[in-house]
């Protein structure tokens, strides 16, 4: 502070000089507090990346997910199973109403964390992926396809693409677990706000992510059956929740050859909260 303006990041030095110096506070003779009262070009503009290479919007947009539900995903040799983390924020708040796990065909299936609505929108553009595809090619859209679609999607913001006008004013807020079945068997995909996506044989998103994915990490083995995957999504999210869990603030959700993308009924959840361990 003692060196003035000189010690202050050139970013902060531009925009310090572009302030109305009629208002009290904001004066070439007061830098610091010019600093914090301006904002950096690169916080603001969703498209410029920092001098250190990072988009800064972007970065903000992870950091959303992480206050969001947590959600698991677990990969078998004959299946996919999604588990979310339902928060009732009000005794009033009818549970079925809160959706976290939703379906996009009938052979896939995601689980979300962050934004709602910016899922929604996601959700809506996979949806019509996949039936666009059905009805050209006459056959399924494969998993990783979708997932493009999605991550394609999620790339823009700021701008139109081919001289379309800006449908989206900044990054979605939101990640997606992608679960589906298709002609290469099960897969599990973990979709970004970035645009970028990977396969997973189990990934953990949302606020407790971190101890959940450790969990993972210990107890996921190759040679998992679905039932012992439901029971390891269940125990892994009752760890990390604030919560009791029970049937009614988890939802579970599997993706199989033989049955598709399928949401567990409230019979079947209390069936599968009876088989978790006691300690």
């Amino acid at each position: 502070m003692n060196g003035g303006l000189h010690d202050l990041p050139s970013v902060f030095i531009r925009t310090a000089i572009t302030v109305d110096l009629q208002h009290p506070y904001r004066s070439p003779h007061n830098p610091v507090v010019t600093m914090f009262i301006a904002r950096s070009e690169y916080d603001r503009g969703i498209n410029t990346f920092s001098p250190e290479g990072r988009l800064f919007q972007v970065e903000y947009s992870l950091e959303a997910i992480k206050l969001g539900s947590t959600a698991i995903g677990v990969a078998t040799g004959d299946g996919v199973i999604l588990g979310v983390e339902k928060r009732v924020t009000s005794t009033l708040l009818e549970t079925s109403s809160v959706e976290k796990i939703v379906e996009i065909d009938q052979h896939i299936g995601c689980a979300m964390s962050g934004l709602q609505a910016d899922a929604r929108s996601m959700v809506e553009h996979a949806r019509v992926e996949s039936q666009n595809h059905a009805f050209n090619y006459n056959e399924p859209l494969r998993v990783e396809s979708c997932t493009q679609a999605i991550c394609d999607l999620a790339l823009r913001f700021g701008e139109g693409a081919e001289g379309e006008e800006s449908i989206m004013s900044r990054p979605f807020g939101v990640a997606l677990l992608i679960a589906g079945y298709d002609e290469d068997g099960p897969s599990l995909y973990h979709a970004e706000p970035s645009g970028t996506f990977y396969r997973y044989d189990a990934k953990a998103i949302g606020s407790g992510s971190e101890g959940a994915q450790a969990e993972l990490q210990n107890e996921f083995h190759k040679s998992l059956t679905l039932p012992e995957a439901e029971v390891l999504v269940l125990k892994t999210l009752k760890q990390v929740m604030e919560e009791k869990l029970d049937s009614k603030n988890v939802q579970l959700a599997s993706v199989t050859r033989e049955k598709g993308f399928k949401i567990y009924t409230d019979e079947e959840m209390e069936s599968v909260v009876g088989r978790l361990p006691t300690n």
